[in-house]
């Protein structure tokens, strides 16, 4: 049994895709250990229906997700965070409420894949390629020895979790 459970929160601007991915992955993965949760700067209200089909299709939880403002986890009464997550480079840029308790933040960008335009399978495509480097970083987090190591030491770990394959921009633009 984990020492404690971890809270994460993952952001991004509409909250209606990669957010919830990481959301839903990282609460089945990591269940007993992290409280995953999502939010985003500029909310579009609903959430993108092939991140849900995405999540079906590999066997995670796709119901009960809803595409809210990061101001809900930035008051008194909210769960206190210990990572935050930038999963878009919009949101990474952003003035970001001050969160209590100061958590550890890095930059975990990917592709939008709401925003790739063709065919149902090119989109389709995107979201599987979405959904599968947002695993691999969940995964690598999962993997760090939370209770026992020091804090730089985490940070340094969760920010080259965010360089993986996929990375929407390179670790030197990240800042």
């Amino acid at each position: 049994m984990p020492d404690r459970i971890y809270n994460v929160l993952f952001l991004c601007t509409g909250n209606s895709a990669r957010s919830i991915l990481a959301e839903s992955i990282l609460n089945a993965e990591g269940k007993g250990r992290f409280n995953a949760y999502s939010a985003g700067s500029y909310p579009k209200g609903t959430v993108h229906p092939l991140a849900l089909r995405e999540l079906s299709a590999l066997g995670y939880p796709a119901t009960g997700f809803s595409s809210k403002s990061w101001d809900v986890f930035a008051v008194e009464n909210a769960p206190q965070m210990d990572f935050i997550f930038t999963v878009c480079d919009n949101a990474a840029g952003e003035a970001c409420p001050v969160w209590i308790g100061h958590p550890m933040t890095a930059h975990w960008g990917v592709e939008d894949p709401a925003a790739v335009e063709g065919s149902e399978f090119e989109k389709e495509r995107a979201f599987s390629q979405a959904a599968r480097f947002l695993k691999n970083r969940i995964m690598a987090f999962l993997a760090l020895p939370h209770s026992s190591i020091d804090k730089l030491a985490m940070e340094t770990h969760v920010r080259q979790i965010g360089a993986m394959e996929g990375a929407s921009i390179s670790p030197t633009k990240a800042g």
